[in-house]
């Protein structure tokens, strides 16, 4: 397959840089019926197309290929997936879209299979010929300009914001209910306090290596490219790097804060506190602190969102001819009206005795009362009596409905 840089597989197969899968799929199948040799036997032209709209589907259809082709320009079974993203970064960051001239060079000769002349041995029996030293050239090549040299220093460029930090908090069950303050022990990077965040102290000095242009040539056989210089990393001027930070602009520093809860904040609330990150360098704006509100339990209340759990025992009797019994809130005791004939498990739900809304004011929850019935142990003749007559007087069979089922 050949790889040259001025292919536009795309266009070949007529095609936005956007499409799906899907769409890639169908052009190639829609031109291939058009120019299939089977269709068109003996006609050199729509063979040579149909082996270019092949060579375009077999790239594009491949999500590794086609990765590679959109971040370099040109795909070729040896530019590894980490390479290609390299490349890719190196001509999308400040003072980057350096251009790689590939002018005249045959790609042909580095694909899987190409031929090569018989290696010959090299110095001290090792393997040699030009095989092997043209594709140990063409890696080295694009490894250093992909990742601009891997040993260059941090070249200083413009403000670079500062990190944002996230922490979980626990808080307990009422200081949510209720609002208060809540303290955090954090560790977060602050700006160097001898060079101030700029990373380098002293004024800088021309790079002697590029002599303040930011850009060296380098040559790679039949290739010439124009690279940011590796030793300013492109800037042009050298700095000499700051002996507090050693060139980072930042310090490590723990610190506690004290924040505020507001009423009515759910466990897993994130609340923001602006300015409380991790510092940027050369000026960049400092990141923010995300806390993460994790709640605590209470044994009689179970909090669900904005609404109250609770679970209340109630006698046969009270659950037989209905009572308004007393039972706890968060604000403390409230009635609770029992309606005749209520059953064990009943929910009944008390309007806004829950808790208030963090996110929409004026707006509060419910508390959702479980009934469970309690069975009294009677201990006197007098009183099993009375129950005795009371089965007669009230002789229903609660249980002749399971039979229908069968």
């Amino acid at each position: 397959m050949s790889t040259t840089q001025n292919k536009d597989y795309y266009g070949t197969l007529g095609i936005k840089q956007t499409a799906s899968s899907d769409e890639i799929r169908k052009a190639f199948r829609k031109l291939a019926r058009k120019y299939h040799p089977d269709v068109n036997p003996n006609d050199k032209r729509a063979e040579e197309k149909f082996k270019e709209i092949s060579e375009a589907n077999d790239v594009l259809s491949d999500d590794k290929k086609r990765k590679i082709y959109d971040q370099v320009g040109f795909y070729s079974d040896q530019i590894d997936p980490a390479t290609a993203a390299a490349y890719a970064r190196q001509n999308s960051g400040p003072g980057r879209g350096v251009p790689v001239d590939f002018g005249g060079f045959d790609f042909s000769g580095f694909q899987p299979g190409a031929t090569h002349p018989p290696r010959q041995p090299g110095q001290n029996g090792q393997p040699g010929g030009a095989g092997s030293a043209s594709w140990g050239s063409f890696r080295d090549i694009f490894s250093g300009i992909f990742t601009g040299g891997g040993d260059a220093p941090r070249s200083q460029q413009g403000p670079v914001p500062g990190t944002d930090l996230e922490y979980q908090v626990p808080v307990d069950f009422w200081t949510a209910i209720r609002g208060g303050n809540a303290r955090l022990d954090l560790h977060r990077q602050e700006a160097c306090p001898t060079c101030h965040g700029q990373v380098s102290s002293g004024a800088p000095m021309q790079c002697s290596e590029c002599n303040g242009s930011g850009q060296v040539t380098q040559m790679g056989g039949r290739m010439k490219f124009n690279i940011p210089c590796p030793r300013c990393g492109g800037t042009g001027r050298i700095s000499t790097a700051c002996p507090t930070c050693h060139g980072e602009g930042l310090v490590s520093r723990s610190e506690s804060i004290e924040f505020r809860i507001k009423a009515g904040t759910r466990d897993g609330q994130r609340i923001r506190l602006q300015g409380k990150g991790n510092a940027g360098t050369n000026g960049g704006a400092t990141g923010d602190l995300y806390v993460i509100v994790r709640t605590g339990t209470h044994p009689l209340f179970q909090r669900m969102g904005d609404d109250i759990h609770l679970t209340v025992p109630i006698t046969v009797a009270e659950a037989t001819l209905g009572a308004k019994v007393d039972v706890p809130t968060i604000e403390g005791r409230a009635q609770l009206r029992i309606p005749p004939g209520t059953q064990s498990g009943q929910k009944l739900r008390m309007r806004e005795r829950g808790v208030d809304s963090s996110q929409v004011p004026g707006q509060r929850g419910d508390q959702i009362v479980t009934v469970e019935v309690v069975i009294s142990q009677l201990n006197d003749e007098r009183s099993r009596e009375i129950m005795r007559e009371f089965a007669k007087l009230n002789n229903q069979d609660p249980r002749v409905t399971l039979f229908d089922k069968l």
